[in-house]
């Protein structure tokens, strides 16, 4: 897990720092870092009663996501996010796996004193990563001892941040992802439930 915790941190903190820069062009942004679970349907009762092969849930496990938005013209602005299983699963009782999911859209955002409501939409990918016992390297990627399926990917959510002391914020929320041509697992449908912590610089 070390080499995919060093890619996120990087992607979170390169997400961070093009906010940080943007910052003095908008109204106000976001950074939050939270805690979650994803559900999604399993296979139907026939498909288990045949005793024929079928696509695992890709439900269960706890996940980490970064956010960072910024918000531009009348509590409208651009968001994104990255959310992956904190470990890895296991798929039909052998393969290590662990969905990784992104997306970059739009946010509206407004604050009502201590709350401020939040909608988002976005468009990105979720890549879920099969682990071998063995590296594979190339000029492009470096060394892996994985492969990925990435299936394109759509991402509606919303949230309520509320401001427990200044600008700093405790947030439940949910995503809904939609997951085009998902074979790996039983649905193309995944909710992923939870909260976030994290700071508003600038005033909604």
């Amino acid at each position: 897990m070390g080499g995919f915790v060093k890619r996120a941190v990087l992607l979170g903190s390169l997400c961070l720092f093009l906010i940080f820069a943007s910052a003095a062009f908008a109204q106000s942004g976001d950074i939050g870092f939270g805690f979650s679970t994803l559900t999604s349907p399993g296979a139907s009762s026939s498909a288990i009663n045949s005793g024929n092969y079928y696509a695992p849930s890709m439900g269960g496990g706890l996940y980490l996501n970064f956010t960072g938005d910024l918000v531009f013209w009348h509590n409208i602005g651009a968001q994104g996010e990255i959310a992956w299983r904190a470990s890895q699963g296991n798929y039909l009782g052998y393969q290590p796996y662990r969905p990784v999911m992104y997306d970059f859209g739009a946010i509206w955002t407004k604050r009502y004193n201590r709350v401020a409501p939040e909608a988002t939409v976005g468009l990105g990918a979720a890549s879920t990563r099969f682990y071998n016992n063995f590296y594979t390297c190339d000029y492009i990627s470096g060394c892996t001892n994985y492969t990925s399926s990435n299936h394109f990917m759509l991402a509606f959510g919303g949230g309520v941040k509320i401001y427990a002391y200044h600008n700093f914020f405790v947030r439940p929320e949910v995503r809904y992802y939609w997951i085009h041509n998902n074979v790996e697992f039983a649905s193309d449908s995944a909710l992923r439930i939870g909260g976030s912590i994290g700071y508003t610089f600038g005033g909604h």
